[in-house]
């Protein structure tokens, strides 16, 4: 498995990634699977965010197959611009437990040193353990936990905020 930054060219299969993210993992992501159908233009938005300068999207492939995705994106205020956010994490089952995640996350924090960043921050739901403990693997720790962070139809989801400091 190989990981590289993502760029306009991968519009299509970063889209396609994403409705499976939405499908497969829904408690997981703000974004709906239907809010994301109804975007007008979703391959020329995702070409715009995949080409900007307030974010970077990584790929994890394997024989050209893109199998996981996950966004940094750069805080813009000149008071956090010391700090980025972890976003849209996501790996295909066929690509889970053999090392490939961690290798994107890798990507990413490496990215994220060479930009100069001091810390990483994502929020992730309580109950994805798998997760949690990745993120834990790579040096995240929780720095607390926002109850009833999302509202769904029937229940609450609650998220724990981790944080990782890059060492200069």
């Amino acid at each position: 498995m190989q990981t590289r930054e993502l760029n306009g060219q991968d519009a299509e299969a970063y889209y396609e990634l994403r409705l499976e993210a939405l499908l497969t993992n829904p408690d997981a992501f703000i974004t709906t699977y239907e809010q994301e159908k109804q975007k007008p233009n979703p391959i020329e938005t995702t070409v715009e965010r995949l080409d900007s300068d307030l974010s970077k999207t990584f790929g994890l492939f394997s024989e050209e197959k893109l199998g996981g995705i996950v966004t940094l994106m750069k805080e813009t205020h000149p008071k956090f611009s010391h700090k980025g956010m972890i976003v849209a994490m996501y790996v295909t089952p066929s690509f889970r437990r053999n090392g490939g995640a961690q290798l994107l996350l890798q990507e990413l924090i490496n990215s994220a040193r060479a930009l100069d960043l001091e810390q990483l921050q994502l929020s992730v739901v309580t109950e994805n353990t798998p997760a949690k403990r990745l993120y834990e693997k790579v040096g995240f720790h929780s720095y607390g936990v926002e109850q009833k962070a999302i509202k769904l139809p029937k229940r609450y989801l609650d998220e724990e905020h981790m944080a990782l400091f890059l060492q200069k």
